[in-house]
Formats: structure tokens, sequence, C-alpha cells
């Protein structure tokens, strides 16, 4: 038989398909949920807005402020110590009589993603000032004792004294394992531990009810400064419980 010839074609070149760009305006609506997403993994782990809705922690605080609060710490296994100012949930009915904030769909929102102090959170912000195993009392006007040891206490309101001489403000208490006595820097506008020490829980705040510790005024952009220990709380003898 004679030779046949083949023919043989070139292989076919083949090339990556190229994926058609979507436009942008069809990407937004899953970029605000992965924004809406870590906003609410930032409110759960880390960070949250609160606002100051009273008087009670003047000059420290200003009603209206905004704060963050550090809910990591916790997760580490931290509890508050004394000196740090702290968010925690109504440890019992101390805001029973406080009127409910007023709230829309809008606000509601942006409270629960953590991007707006939430209103529907029943929770107070107050200086600690005794923890479990901690003797606190206030005789006279004061000064505050703390094991013994009298503060001198450069954050409290202009014009207040360390304690007040009404009944509820003249005590001399042990703080339970687990627990926090609690105190507003303005000291004759703050219902605290010191006015709750007949209800149920004398007054003290468990350390499980802490949503965490309040690390900046973010709020007014003219009043943004941090919210360091004062030095009272780490003089010598302060840990000398009796």
């Amino acid at each position: 038989m004679g030779d046949v010839d083949v023919a043989v074609g070139e292989p076919e070149t083949r090339y990556p398909k190229v994926r058609k760009q979507r436009p942008f305006w069809q990407e937004i609506p899953l970029l605000v949920v992965i924004a809406l997403l870590l906003a609410l993994l930032v409110k759960t782990f880390l960070l949250q807005a609160f606002s100051i809705p009273s008087d009670s922690m003047q000059n420290t605080l200003q009603k209206g402020d905004r704060v963050l609060v550090d809910k990591l710490t916790p997760w580490f296994g931290s509890e508050p110590e004394r000196g740090e100012v702290v968010v925690f949930h109504d440890p019992g009915e101390w805001l029973k009589n406080e009127p409910a904030p007023r709230t829309n769909a809008v606000k509601k929102a942006l409270g629960f993603i953590g991007l707006m102090p939430s209103a529907e959170d029943k929770d107070l912000i107050k200086r600690v000032v005794g923890v479990g195993g901690d003797t606190v009392e206030c005789g006279g006007a004061g000064p505050l004792k703390v094991n013994g040891k009298a503060l001198d206490e450069p954050y409290v309101f202009p014009g207040n004294t360390a304690c007040t001489t009404d009944p509820g403000g003249q005590f001399k208490v042990t703080v339970p394992s687990g627990h926090l006595w609690v105190m507003g820097d303005h000291r004759q506008a703050s219902g605290d531990s010191r006015y709750h020490q007949h209800e149920p829980g004398a007054g003290m705040v468990p350390v499980d009810d802490v949503v965490g510790r309040a690390v900046v005024v973010a709020w007014p952009v003219g009043r943004l400064d941090n919210l360091p220990v004062p030095a009272t709380f780490g003089q010598a003898g302060i840990d000398v419980r009796r």
C-alpha cells in the first residue's frame, strides 16, 4: 500500500475564561452585610458604645457623653478592679423609677449592632470602690475608707463630700467574693450601692453582671479622653484586709 498523508491540525489553544466583573452597585449589598456582621462581632466581643444617662459620674463623665466599653478583657478571666469605671446590668431594680428612654427603629437597629448605645439594655455606669473581701466604710462627711485606708479622691465632684451624711450614706460593709461595691463620682447625685443596701443583693453588684470597663470618652470630640485608674487606688496598704 502506498503512503497515506494524514493532516495533523495544530493543537487547540485554550484560554482561561475571564470572569465578568459585576458592577460595583451590585456588590454594595454584600459589603453592607459584611460591615454589619463585623460591627456585630465587635459589639459582642470587643467594644460597645454606651451613653451616659445622668450626672452621677460628674465631672469624670458628663450626661450625654459616649464612652467605649472594653468587653474583651473579661473573656480572658480578668475581673474589675478598684478604681475602674464599669458598665453593668441592673443587678436588681435600681432603675425601676427611671423613665424608659425614647427610641425608634433606626436607633434600635444601630444599637443592636453596636454603632449606637442600645436603648433596650438596662445598664448603669459607676466607679468600682470595693472588690470581693474589701471592707468599705463611710462615717460623717468622709473620707471614704477601703480596708481602713482613707482615700484621697480628686475625681469626686467639686463641692461634694466623699461621704454623705444621710442614712444611706453612712455604712460599713464587707464585699462578698464575686461582687463589687460601686459609687458615683458625683456623690450627692448618685443612686449607687449605698442606696440599695435594703434591697435584694444589699447594694452589691455581681461581677457576672459587668458588661465591661469604660476606657475612652469617644464623644463629643472635644471631650475625647481615656479613663485611667486613679493613683488613689494604688496606695500602699489598701490591700491589707482587716
